[in-house]
């Protein structure tokens, strides 16, 4: 068993932003990350709201936070944690991974969340195969081809515009009347000619006979009326950016999870047990943004070290 004072879960930018907060504060912490440092923004084509960095793509934010945690001597480990136990006897907190068992006095849980599905008929069938939610990872693929993209907040819009430098022709699925995105955003795609805006739409299904889908139908939501789109095998694809499902599982034995499955956090990012800390998309909170991840993350660890501080050995 491998022993710390501060266990951070997930390397996103709050993860990334306490591990460099915690090491300043001359905790022995260890941040463990099961996938790529970063995590969302990580795919990201560009971030140009981050204050001081006019723009930078999401990859290279991510590896600059990752290097100035990692030149404070922030330890990190590649390691999935399945479950955290605690003994209030002690307030030591167990986190099992696949390789490892860690010990720790407190805990940062910034384990950010995954994609929403848009519920469509045919959605699962072709995750993978004409269905994506990463528009960094997968637009290539549909170079010059026709997308999809279904979404009206801030990331759909992000998406859109990019993929519109790739692709033929991008149709923006937008459920509702407006768009939801910053006005700079909506201003963007708006004026973009590669951007088709469809209020009021959604798509009822996608069908085909193979891997591929070669049928989309549209929904009028406002009158139920339905449009059906053939188009061949491999020649258009679907993106889908509705929000995030909170990665909130880890936290429910200690803090309140409401309706939406985000952690209820305090102002110190504390929580209903004493040593466990949240910070980032995971939480309930009105703006989901690196900025505001980066906050919670200094946030959290800041309070994590007044916690441990304050412990009676």
């Amino acid at each position: 068993m491998i022993s710390h004072d501060l266990a951070i879960v997930g390397a996103g930018p709050a993860g990334l932003t306490a591990a460099i907060y915690a090491d300043r504060a001359g905790l022995d912490a260890i941040t463990l990350e099961a996938g790529m440092f970063g995590g969302q923004i990580a795919q990201s084509d560009m971030v140009d709201n981050y204050p001081g960095i006019e723009s930078i793509s999401g990859a290279e934010l991510s590896e600059r936070m990752h290097a100035h945690a990692e030149s404070l001597g922030a330890a990190f480990t590649s390691d999935s944690v399945t479950s955290i136990e605690h003994d209030p006897a002690t307030g030591l907190f167990l986190l099992t991974g696949w390789s490892e068992t860690y010990q720790a006095r407190a805990v940062i849980l910034s384990t950010g969340g995954s994609p929403r599905s848009a519920g469509f008929e045919g959605e699962d069938a072709f995750k993978g195969h004409g269905v994506s939610y990463c528009a960094t990872c997968d637009g290539m693929f549909y170079r010059d081809k026709l997308v999809y993209v279904v979404g009206g907040g801030n990331t759909a819009c992000e998406e859109a515009d990019f993929l519109s430098r790739i692709c033929k022709k991008v149709v923006l699925i937008v459920r509702k009347d407006h768009l939801r995105a910053q006005a700079a955003l909506q201003e963007k795609v708006t004026l973009n000619p590669k951007i088709e805006i469809r209020y009021q739409c959604a798509i009822k299904s996608l069908s085909g006979e193979g891997m591929l889908p070669q049928t989309i139908v549209l929904k009028d939501t406002a009158t139920g009326e339905t449009q059906t789109y053939t188009h061949k095998a491999g020649s258009f694809g679907v993106f889908v950016f509705i929000g995030m499902i909170p990665a909130s599982e880890l936290a429910a034995p200690f803090a309140q999870i409401n309706g939406a499955g985000e952690v209820v956090a305090n102002e110190d990012m504390s929580t209903a047990t004493p040593g466990f800390f949240v910070a980032g998309d995971l939480r309930q909170k009105p703006l989901r943004q690196v900025i505001t991840a980066a906050s919670d993350g200094a946030i959290a660890a800041n309070s994590a070290a007044l916690y441990l501080g304050n412990l009676v050995i």
